[in-house]
């Protein structure tokens, strides 16, 4: 598919033990169903072609070559198609019988992978019919052609380099050295899974997180396709539960005790990025390997693949609260470290009653109770001027004084009046002059009150901030510290939303809330009709649109039309595809443009994967150019 994504499915068939016949043709069925899907890569059970469980009826010659005269048929069954299929069968070499996956496509067999481990423990007697596979790959007979079998085989597709698949079966994966460890360290991209896993208690939850993890720790896909009704006989009972994971995500489960075909669209092009960016994952090593290459076509369908509209905050409301603590967590220990390092007992921050300013507040009450220092050593200092408006005002000193802080309050009109007069700058004249003096003054009222009481400064603008550089150089992107200098907008307002929730005292959590409920705004220019009359969002625009760009830019590497593409998957309802590519055009312009203002920020706690420190995750040039980018959106 377009942008790297590729159609996968595991199927589980209703089998018939010893039944080589019906069981094909329940495999074509869903052979058949899985093109009408477009998947391109389907994956069946363990030994699903005669049943896994025929026990010593493996012994019997009939049910082998019946086995071997229904895999010519599926070969018909998919000519014509590329999809590439793994089924499980018995297949015997030089007078051994050997439990293996089979890869075939548009007719071919392609090659077989057999399986390495095989339990013979509690309710497994595998070695009491098969023998373990061969590592290195031999050439076996297979009608008039002869085919690899081993373990060490590469499906390498030539129109899709990045598809790179290979095999195991079952046991394989439960072992500690998995042949998929060999096999993503020789280029593989995608691990299939032919499986035969009965149920007992609690075994999906382990199988379920082994097979995230390995997807995670290989960087890799993983289709793990599981046996299920139709195998329970005897004390067996099977439950085919399916998996489709990426990297440490699970993309598609299905329902145990039901026999069911799962897709998911895997993004290959995401998982060569997460490779190419770990400078630990090895770069592939592929002696002894043996390289089977098909051929595929690429078709532009639908994308079937969630895409979360806000990347940096968990949906499920527990998960959300846990994450919140431990960012909140994160960002008060990299304070208290900061001012147990330097011995500073006081802090001053600038207190505005928007959000920004509100949880950096919190977060340094949270790590003055760590020191045991008094809260009313935090030095809240709110500045009003032509922009402050009466609800931020009272917000703002509202919640100092329930935080147990010590409020301050000085105008700054007359001081930026005066400044006004002395560069020659028109008050009337409500330019970028205009909006950064008060943005400076500010700063300068900080830095010297610090001074003076041998404080720190706590910075409190944001990650989103920092990406579009909607800061006022050495203005409020100065400080001597900055503690929400990696957390993005839209969980700014989680964690404020988070705190408000869980706190215990009425008026501070009523505070908080009216913060939340406020429109975004650096109130630089004068209200209307009492009114914030400045909304950030309004000229740079959505922040949740603008962190999603960022997200999706930098921690995979997405090129433009690739997150035009999500973004609209995403939040087409909300926006429209011509609203997103403007606001992306918007994020791209001042994400290159405002780099010089992030190649000196000041020090502040990584909280996440994404974060833009010049000494951490973004190493990016000051004059980076934007063209190659805002054209590839230009051409859409």
């Amino acid at each position: 598919m377009k942008h790297g994504y590729i159609r996968v499915a595991a199927a589980t068939p209703d089998v018939k033990v010893a039944d080589p016949q019906f069981n094909r043709e329940r495999i074509c069925e869903l052979i058949k169903e899985g093109a009408n899907h477009h998947g391109k890569i389907m994956v069946f059970p363990e030994l699903c072609l005669t049943a896994y469980t025929c026990g010593d009826l493996f012994g019997q010659e009939a049910l082998l070559l019946k086995a071997k005269e229904e895999l010519k048929e599926i070969l018909k069954a998919t000519k014509g198609l590329d999809m590439l299929v793994f089924l499980g069968m018995p297949w015997e070499r030089e007078g051994k019988l050997y439990n293996v996956a089979a890869a075939l496509q548009n007719g071919r067999l392609l090659g077989i992978v057999p399986k390495r481990n095989l339990p013979n423990y509690s309710e497994f007697y595998e070695l009491r019919y098969f023998a373990p596979g061969n590592k290195k790959p031999v050439m076996v007979k297979w009608e008039d052609d002869f085919i690899p079998m081993g373990t060490d085989i590469l499906f390498q597709c030539e129109d899709i380099p990045n598809l790179v698949v290979a095999a195991e079966v079952c046991e394989d994966a439960w072992v500690p050295n998995p042949p998929s460890i060999g096999h993503a360290l020789a280029g593989a991209t995608v691990i299939v899974n032919c499986s035969a896993s009965d149920e007992t208690t609690g075994k999906d939850i382990y199988r379920r997180s082994l097979i995230i993890g390995h997807s995670a720790n290989l960087v890799c896909g993983y289709i793990y396709a599981n046996a299920g009704e139709g195998e329970s006989t005897q004390d067996l009972v099977f439950g085919g539960q399916n998996l489709i994971t990426e990297n440490g995500t699970l993309l598609g489960e299905s329902k145990r005790f039901g026999n069911e075909t799962i897709y998911g669209d895997m993004d290959l092009d995401r998982l060569i990025h997460e490779r190419r960016r770990m400078t630990t994952f090895p770069a592939g090593n592929r002696e002894g390997y043996e390289v089977v290459s098909f051929r595929m076509k690429k078709e532009d369908i639908e994308l079937k693949r969630f895409i979360d509209p806000m990347p940096f905050v968990p949906h499920n409301e527990a998960e959300r609260n846990r994450r919140c603590e431990e960012i909140l967590s994160i960002q008060a220990m990299g304070l208290k470290k900061r001012l147990d390092h330097t011995g500073c007992r006081h802090a001053v921050l600038g207190i505005s009653g928007g959000l920004d300013s509100t949880l950096a507040l919190l977060v340094t009450v949270r790590a003055f109770d760590m020191l045991e220092i008094p809260r009313n050593q935090i030095h809240a200092i709110t500045m009003p001027c032509f922009g402050t408006t009466d609800r931020t005002y009272q917000n703002a000193c509202l919640l100092t004084r329930k935080l147990g802080a010590e409020l301050t309050e000085i105008n700054i009109k007359e001081a930026v009046m005066l400044h006004f007069r002395d560069i020659g700058h028109s008050e009337s004249d409500r330019d970028v002059t205009y909006e950064n003096s008060q943005a400076r003054e500010r700063t300068q009222i900080l830095m010297d009150v610090a001074n003076q009481i041998n404080g720190m400064v706590i910075g409190t603008g944001d990650m989103s901030e920092l990406a579009l550089g909607w800061a006022t150089y050495n203005g409020d992107h100065m400080s001597m510290y900055g503690v929400n200098s990696s957390v993005p907008k839209t969980l700014v307002r989680h964690l404020v939303r988070y705190y408000a929730d869980t706190c215990e005292e009425t008026e501070l959590k009523e505070v908080l809330l009216d913060v939340l409920d406020t429109p975004v705004s650096p109130e630089l220019l004068p209200p209307q009709d009492g009114e914030i009359a400045q909304k950030t969002e309004d000229l740079v625009g959505p922040y949740e649109l603008h962190d999603f760009f960022l997200y999706h830019i930098l921690r995979f590497g997405c090129r433009p039309e690739k997150v035009y593409r999500l973004a609209v998957c995403a939040f087409g309802e909300s926006y429209g595809g011509a609203v997103i590519l403007k606001w992306l055009k918007v994020f791209y312009r001042r994400f290159f443009s405002q780099q010089f203002k992030r190649s000196c920020m000041p020090d502040g706690p990584k909280v996440g994967s994404v974060a833009v420190s010049p000494r951490g995750d973004l190493r990016m040039p000051s004059d980076g150019v934007s063209r190659l980018w805002l054209e590839e959106l230009e051409n859409l």
